[in-house]
């Protein structure tokens, strides 16, 4: 016989978690000291709940594994809330473990109780408070199950203390009652057929790449695809790296920032095959417009997103890798090289670029592609996140883990974490602006603790810079709340303004209190050697903090409530 709490770290090992990301408190400290004689499972202490998810987050997403944190109740529990959303809108599997106050207490206000099940029921796949000792070791292995299976997601177990406290039969649950749900290959063999009688007949055929494909580990079959059939490729956000960024059949980021070559192809194509794609609104634009005149085939591994946003001609439920296996079979050459040769047009009539000499995030982009062959960048949202997406390049040693669905700020530095601790021999660099690496700075420490050499390229404008561009062009450079210099006596207007307040805080003293590297970069050939300083750092972080223009936007961007055809390329 065993507790609940040794049933639990049992359970771990038995699902082969080798790290687990935990903050302890009251209500799960059984856990906690169950764990103390264990020394098969990294147990990481962040400085947040919020960050130790993110860094959860960032290990499933550069590992393939499932990410795996664990918490107290109350506030503990609520602080992984942004965090789960984050994960589960893009299909990261995260698997959340939360104690809870004794079963006795529950519904009674007891001191640091909160009904987090029923908080993140709309934000998970699966989420469950355990009632009894008999069902743990099942409840735990659906959770694995669900958070992994499918399309991947975040699942939540609350353990109760009392359950944790409890003795036991000590067998882990070898199986669960589980259901699955899949197409038979005779299926999507009917599938494929029909697809290729539709992409056949197509004069204009386009793929439109999702984060679906690079969740399915799908980019060799994406790419062995596309050159056998000749089909150009875009790809969302999410979706770039699905093909290698160089390949001559990729033609860039669709969406309200994405390239015009990749927009205009989306507008004229007369058949688009789109896989593991949502067609949400940041890939869209106005929504009457989009492939208005194409017929659109659907895969994806989960239903509910076809034909919620549009009318789909063939919609197929599958894994995008396994039903792109089995279309290499069939795929032959297309004829459709007029096609191709408009859009290399547009491609090189119309490139994403940043007209200026001063120091600016393309050349530190451009500068990081040269000097890292094999690498992982985890970005933060905001302008930050647009323009790694613009020029970074990607291919199968080059992986970007970034917040697509939710777009959480303060999600790149403990995501860097998260992946380095998952690749530690893979270089591991963090893209983030000065407003989103305040929200989880304090994960400074935890990767100082750790070791890790994690590289951060922090973008200072001084801004909130993503929403001060849509203040500067739609809204009069009325910029309310985004100047990050701001103080309380500032004048309302800050144009008035002779000189700006000192930045808050000094980013060299913080990193030097953190016992980070730092160097500052002011002009662009300082680049080469910030990035050669940072790389000699072998068991410490570097901040290498770039003063970029603070009016620097990001372009081209669609208009609002525009299709994507409205485009604005930069200042006028």
């Amino acid at each position: 016989m065993i507790t609940g709490a040794q049933l639990f770290v049992k359970a771990l090992k038995e699902e082969d978690v080798e790290v687990l990301f935990a903050y302890p408190g009251g209500q799960a400290i059984d856990m906690f000291d169950a764990l103390y004689d264990d020394d098969t499972i990294n147990v990481v202490l962040p400085r947040h709940e919020q960050g130790l998810a993110h860094a959860a987050d960032g290990y499933a997403r550069s590992s393939g594994k499932a990410g795996v944190c664990l918490v107290t109740s109350g506030p503990g529990a609520t602080n992984l809330v942004t965090a789960i959303a984050t994960a589960n809108y893009d299909a990261v599997p995260l698997v959340c473990f939360t104690g809870q106050v004794p079963t006795t207490l529950m519904g009674k206000d007891a001191f640091q109780e909160a009904n987090i099940v029923d908080i993140v029921k709309s934000i998970t796949k699966y989420a469950v408070t355990v009632r009894n000792r008999e069902s743990l070791g099942e409840i735990i292995r659906r959770a694995f199950y669900i958070a992994q299976s499918g399309k991947p997601g975040a699942v939540l177990v609350d353990i109760p203390k009392d359950i944790q406290q409890q003795l036991g039969k000590e067998e882990y649950c070898s199986s669960a009652k589980l259901r699955a749900e899949a197409t038979s290959k005779k299926s999507q063999i009917n599938l494929i057929r029909k697809a290729f009688e539709l992409l056949e007949a197509a004069k204009r055929p386009l793929l439109l790449a999702g984060g679906g494909v690079r969740i399915a580990r799908a980019e060799k079959q994406l790419s062995k695809f596309a050159e056998l059939t000749g089909v150009p490729v875009v790809t969302t956000i999410m979706g770039k790296g699905g093909i290698p960024s160089d390949s001559p059949l990729y033609y860039g980021n669709v969406g309200i920032h994405g390239s015009f070559g990749a927009n205009k192809a989306i507008e004229e194509c007369d058949l688009l095959l789109s896989i593991g794609s949502r067609f949400n609104d940041r890939v869209a634009g106005a929504k009457q417009n989009f492939a208005k005149n194409a017929k659109i085939i659907h895969i994806d591994i989960d239903h509910s997103p076809i034909s919620k946003n549009f009318r789909v001609d063939l919609p197929i439920v599958a894994d995008a890798k396994q039903i792109l296996s089995q279309a290499l079979a069939r795929a032959r050459t297309l004829d459709i090289s007029e096609w191709r040769k408009e859009l290399d047009g547009l491609r090189s009539a119309y490139p994403v670029k940043i007209d200026s000499d001063k120091l600016n995030p393309q050349d530190i982009i451009q500068k990081l592609n040269t000097v890292f062959d094999d690498v992982i960048v985890a970005t933060d949202v905001g302008q930050n996140q647009l323009w790694t997406t613009q020029f970074l390049k990607l291919n199968e040693s080059r992986r970007l883990l970034t917040s697509g669905g939710f777009g959480t700020m303060g999600y790149g530095l403990p995501a860097a974490i998260g992946a380095k601790i998952a690749n530690p021999n893979t270089p591991v660099i963090a893209i983030v602006g000065d407003g989103g690496f305040q929200m989880n700075v304090q994960e400074l420490a935890t990767a100082v603790i750790n070791g890790l050499p994690i590289i951060i390229c922090l973008f200072n404008n001084g801004w909130l810079g993503n929403v001060r561009q849509w203040q500067e062009l739609y809204y009069g450079k009325r910029y309310q709340s985004t100047c990050l210099r701001r103080r309380t006596n500032c004048p309302k207007q800050c144009k008035e303004m002779q000189e700006c307040p000192k930045y808050v805080p000094n980013f060299q003293k913080l990193a030097d209190s953190y016992g980070v590297k730092y160097k500052m970069i002011t002009n662009i050939d300082e680049i080469d050697d910030a990035f050669s300083f940072a790389m000699q750092q072998t068991d410490v972080p570097t901040l290498l903090e770039f003063m970029i223009e603070e009016e620097e936007n990001v372009y081209p961007i669609v208009l609002p409530g525009k299709d994507l055809s409205t485009v604005k390329f930069g200042k006028e």
